[in-house]
């Protein structure tokens, strides 16, 4: 069976805007553009993957269950626009904050590969050809991890990396393979390179 390619995408600061830790849907915004990119997505055939950290729910700020609600929610919208997101998936862990049994090393929390893995697994996905789009070094280097092509957008925290006296965390493993404004043009340079 033929494997899939998929657009692996972060969901705070990509899809949505970035709010800190989202703990009520009221602060939930999509960002405009994401509509049409997550459209051109599901129009090329590849998949539109969320994986996310979501260690709000390990420091407690938020639940599990308000974590799979946001998602849901989401998904609704898109659903209204004609567009969707083929899965979800999200790591609630933090290494050294939180209570257990959230607070833990695991193998799912970007840059470890357990999502990706997980999601390859689910989809019949070839990571190898796969791609993605996130706000952080950290999404960078969890791409490179898998053998997956990273492109950094400037919403979210990815202008505040960009800026000389930003935080610049880049490493060899987090350098984006490409830098784009935002989900749309990222997704615009995926579908240019994939020719």
């Amino acid at each position: 069976m033929k494997k899939n390619v998929a657009v692996f995408l972060d969901r705070d600061g990509v899809i949505n805007e970035e709010v800190g830790y989202l703990d009520d849907l009221d602060k939930f915004k999509v960002i405009p553009c994401a509509f049409d990119a997550i459209k051109l997505i599901n129009e090329s055939g590849m998949k539109a993957v969320v994986i996310s950290n979501q260690s709000g729910v390990a420091r407690g700020m938020i639940t599990e269950e308000f974590v799979k609600r946001t998602n849901d929610y989401l998904q609704i919208i898109l659903c209204k626009r004609g567009v969707c997101i083929d899965n979800f998936y999200y790591c609630p862990h933090h290494p050294t904050e939180g209570q257990e049994p959230y607070r833990r090393i695991c193998d799912c929390r970007k840059p470890a590969p357990g999502m990706f893995s997980a999601a390859a697994r689910d989809l019949n996905i070839n990571l190898k050809l796969s791609y993605m789009i996130g706000d952080r070094f950290l999404d960078m280097e969890a791409a490179k991890k898998v053998g997956v092509k990273g492109v950094l957008v400037k919403t979210g925290y990815g202008s505040e990396l960009l800026q000389d006296d930003g935080p610049n965390t880049e490493t060899v493993n987090g350098k984006p393979d490409h830098i784009a404004a935002d989900i749309l043009e990222a997704v615009k340079w995926i579908l240019k390179d994939r020719k």
